[in-house]
C-alpha cells in the first residue's frame, strides 16, 4: 500500500470487545501513531469526534475511527484526510444485522429530538458503498472469516521529495508574476494547496500576512515557507481594518478562506493589493461549490485555479474514492445539468422520495454557499423533512428543503416567549416566539423554508419563485405559514418578498455563519397564519425606528414613529426584568420607556441611549463584566415597572413565575 500510495478501510463489526481486541491486536503488529478517533475507549492518543477539527493540517499512519456510539461523518472525512499513504483506517462499527435499528448518537447534532434516533438510510448506504468497492476494502464481522479484498497488481508511486508537483509550479511562478488581484486555488483535500502557498511565501523576496480560521492548520504552509509566518486571526485583521489601521503586505494569504462569511472575507482583502484565497471547496469545512460561485460573483476575482494531482497518496487512493463516494464529495453530475440559453421548459414538480436525496444534496452542494455531511445526514433520516424538487428532462433543477415547525402548547409557548425553555428545533417559531411580539408564534404550524437552491445555469429563470408557489399549493391542511430564515441582503429579501413573503424579525447582530444580519419571514396559508404575520409585522414596523440606529444598512418598509407605550411594551418589559429575555429582543420597548421614565437607570441608557461599548461602562459603574451588567439592566427594568405601576408590576412578576415553573 505505501509502494502504491494507497490507503484503505477496514471495518470491525462486532460486539465491543470483539471489535477492541482485534483493534488491539492491529496496533500491537503494526509499527504507526494509531491516533483513536471515540468517545468511548481510553487511549494515549484519542481524540473525541467533536475535536477532529483540531486534526486539520496533521498527519498520521494508521488510525481507528469508532463508530459504534454514533456516526460523526465529517469527524470521519477529517481523520481520513489525515493518513499518509500506507496507512489503515480501522473502523469500529455495531454488528451491521442490528446497526439500522440502532440509535445514533450522533443524531442529536442533526436531529431535533429530544434523544437519539436510529439512521437506518445512512447505514444502508455506508454498507451499500462498503459492498460496491469490495474490491479494495476490508471487511471482518465477528463469527465470520475476514472478506480480503482480491489482490491486483498495483503500480508504483513516487512520492513527492520536496519539490513542487508540475501543476504546483506552474500556479506558484504565475502568482509570482501577478502585479496585483485577488487568485483563489481550491483543491480537495491532499492536493498541497496549503503547501503551494508556502512555497509562494518562501520564493517572494517582500512581505506577506497570513490569516485562517485556527492557527494550526498553517502547519504545512509553515513548513514549505521555510520560515515563521507573519500570522494574524481574522478577528484581529477585521478590528484593524475597521479602525484605519490595516497592516501593511505585499500578500495577503487567507487559507481555508471558504470557512470565512462571505462579508467578512470580502472586507478583510480589500486593503490589499495581491490576495491569495486557497480553500477546499467539497467536504466537510461545510461549503461546497457555491463558495466559488457566491465568491465569484460578489469579489473581482481576476484569477482561479484548481490542483488536482494528490501529493500525500495516489489518485486512485481505495480510501479517498470510499470517503468521497460516500459523502458524495465528488459532486458528480452538478457539471451536467443542462444550461438553457433562452427560455426555460415548465419544469415539473414533485415530492423527493429517500431514493432521491443524493440528487438534491448534490444540488446543495453545487449551488449553496454552505452544504456539510450534516445536511446529508439531516437529509436521510431526520424526521419532519420535506423535499419538493423542480425537473427539467427528468432531471432536477431546483430544490425547495421544508421542515415542519411549531405546535408547541401555549404554556410552552408562553416560556419560550419569556426565555425560560428552548426545546430543540423549531428555529422560526420559537426566535419569532423569543423575539417578536407573542408567543403565538410558537403554537400555530409552519414549514420553515431550510433551504432553497437552483442550479446556476437555470438561475434567474423564475425557478425558485415557482419552487415556493408549489411549495405552497403542497402544503398540508393545518400549516398555518411557511417561514424563512435568512442573512439579509436587499437581493435576498427581493426574492422572498416577490415570493410573497412579508418580514417579521430583524436581527441586531452579525451572525458568525454568514456574516449578515438575521432577518424572518413569514408567508400566510390560513387566517391563523395571517393573522400572525400581520402582527409580526406590524410589531417589527412599529421597532423599525428604534432597530435602524443599529443596522448599517436601511430597513425597508415605512417606521411607525408613534412613541405610546402599549401592554405588549409592559409584557416585553417583565420578560426583560423577570423572564430571560434578552436585551436586544426588548431594545424598542425599553428605549421608549427611557424616553419618558425620570429615574436613572444608569445601565440600561449607557447601553441603549450613550452606546457605550460594554467595557467601558462596567468600568464605569464598577461591574466586573457583561454577566454582572445585564442582571443590573434587568433590575432597572423592575424599578420601570414599579415606577409606572405597582400593582400591574406584582402581577406581571407573579405571571412570569407561573412560566417559569409550570409542569
Amino acid at each position: 500500500m505505501a509502494l502504491a500510495g494507497q490507503r484503505r478501510l477496514l471495518v470491525l463489526a462486532g460486539d465491543d470487545a470483539w471489535s477492541e481486541k482485534q483493534a488491539a491486536h492491529l496496533q500491537h503488529h503494526l509499527p504507526g501513531d494509531w491516533l483513536w478517533v471515540s468517545d468511548k475507549v481510553n487511549q494515549a492518543r484519542a481524540c473525541s469526534p467533536r475535536n477532529a477539527r483540531t486534526l486539520l493540517g496533521r498527519e498520521f499512519h494508521h488510525a481507528v475511527f469508532d463508530a459504534r456510539l454514533g456516526f460523526d461523518a465529517e469527524a470521519f472525512a477529517i481523520l481520513a484526510g489525515t493518513l499518509r499513504a500506507g496507512s489503515w483506517l480501522v473502523m469500529l462499527t455495531p454488528p451491521f444485522a442490528g446497526w439500522p435499528n440502532q440509535p445514533d448518537c450522533d443524531s442529536l447534532r442533526w436531529n431535533d429530538q429530544q434523544q437519539p434516533t436510529t439512521s437506518p438510510q445512512f447505514v444502508a448506504r455506508f454498507l451499500a458503498v462498503l459492498k460496491k468497492q469490495s474490491a479494495v476494502m476490508l471487511v471482518w464481522q465477528q463469527g465470520q472469516a475476514p472478506e480480503f479484498p482480491a489482490q491486483h497488481p498495483l503500480a508504483c508511486w513516487h512520492p513527492v521529495q520536496g519539490e513542487p508537483l508540475q501543476e504546483q509550479a506552474a500556479v506558484r511562478d504565475e502568482l509570482l508574476a501577478m502585479a496585483s488581484g485577488i487568485a483563489v486555488v481550491t483543491a480537495g483535500r491532499g492536493r498541497g494547496k496549503s503547501a503551494l502557498a508556502g512555497m509562494l511565501i518562501r520564493a517572494w523576496p517582500g512581505t506577506v500576512l497570513v490569516t485562517a480560521p485556527a492557527r494550526v492548520a498553517t502547519d504545512v504552509m509553515a513548513e514549505h515557507a521555510h520560515k515563521p509566518l507573519a500570522f494574524i486571526a481574522p478577528d484581529a485583521l477585521l478590528e484593524q481594518i475597521h479602525s484605519g489601521k490595516t497592516p501593511h503586505a505585499d500578500w495577503l494569504v487567507v487559507d481555508e478562506a471558504a470557512a470565512i462569511p462571505l462579508p467578512q472575507l470580502a472586507a478583510m482583502i480589500g486593503g490589499f493589493s495581491r490576495v491569495l484565497l486557497i480553500s477546499t471547496v467539497q467536504g466537510y469545512e461545510g461549503t461546497g461549490q457555491g463558495f466559488i460561485l457566491k465568491l465569484c460573483s460578489q469579489l473581482p476575482v481576476s484569477r482561479r485555479y484548481v490542483l488536482n494531482t494528490p501529493v500525500r497518496w495516489a489518485p486512485d487512493c481505495p480510501l479517498e474514492t470510499f470517503v468521497s463516494s460516500l459523502l458524495l464529495f465528488d459532486e458528480s453530475g452538478a457539471d451536467t445539468t443542462p444550461v438553457y440559453g433562452g427560455a426555460l421548459p415548465a419544469p415539473d414538480f414533485c415530492t423527493v422520495s429517500p431514493g432521491e436525496l443524493t440528487d438534491v444534496y448534490r444540488l446543495l452542494s453545487s449551488a449553496h454557499y454552505r452544504t456539510s455531511p450534516l445536511d446529508l445526514r439531516r437529509l436521510l433520516d431526520a424526521p419532519g423533512q420535506h423535499v419538493i424538487a423542480a425537473k427539467v428532462g427528468g432531471k432536477p433543477v431546483g430544490a425547495a428543503w421544508l421542515v415542519k415547525e411549531g405546535g408547541l402548547s401555549q404554556q410552552l409557548s408562553e416560556a419560550v416567549w419569556a426565555g425560560f425553555r428552548r426545546p430543540r428545533g423549531n428555529l422560526v417559531a420559537q426566535s419569532l416566539a423569543a423575539h417578536g411580539g407573542s408567543p403565538q408564534a410558537a403554537m400555530l404550524t409552519g414549514w420553515r423554508v431550510s433551504r432553497i437552491a437552483v442550479y446556476p445555469g437555470v438561475q434567474r429563470k423564475g425557478v425558485g419563485q415557482a419552487l415556493i408557489a408549489e411549495v405552497k399549493r403542497r402544503a398540508p391542511t393545518g400549516c398555518d405559514y411557511l417561514s424563512v430564515s435568512f442573512g439579509y441582503t436587499q437581493a435576498l429579501w427581493r426574492f422572498w418578498e416577490r415570493c410573497g413573503f412579508r418580514l417579521v424579525r430583524m436581527g441586531t447582530s452579525l451572525e458568525a455563519s454568514s456574516g449578515c444580519y438575521t432577518a424572518m419571514a413569514l408567508l400566510p396559508l390560513t387566517p391563523e397564519g395571517e393573522a400572525l404575520a400581520t402582527s409580526e409585522a406590524r410589531h417589527l414596523s412599529r421597532n423599525l425606528a428604534c432597530l435602524q440606529p443599529w443596522l448599517p444598512f436601511p430597513l425597508p418598509g415605512e417606521p411607525d414613529t408613534g412613541r405610546n407605550l402599549l401592554p405588549g411594551d409592559w409584557r416585553e418589559l417583565a420578560g426583560f426584568a423577570w423572564g430571560y429575555r434578552p436585551l436586544m429582543s426588548c431594545l424598542a420597548s425599553l428605549v421608549r420607556v427611557l424616553a419618558i421614565c425620570p429615574l436613572a437607570l444608569p445601565a440600561l441608557r449607557g447601553e441603549l441611549r450613550s452606546r457605550q461599548p460594554v467595557a467601558v461602562l462596567c468600568r464605569n459603574l464598577g461591574l466586573s463584566g457583561r454577566k454582572a451588567l445585564l442582571l443590573q439592566q434587568r433590575q432597572e427594568a423592575a424599578q420601570i415597572l414599579f415606577w409606572h405601576d405597582e400593582n400591574q408590576a406584582h402581577t406581571l412578576k407573579t405571571w412570569l413565575a407561573q412560566l417559569q415553573f409550570f409542569d
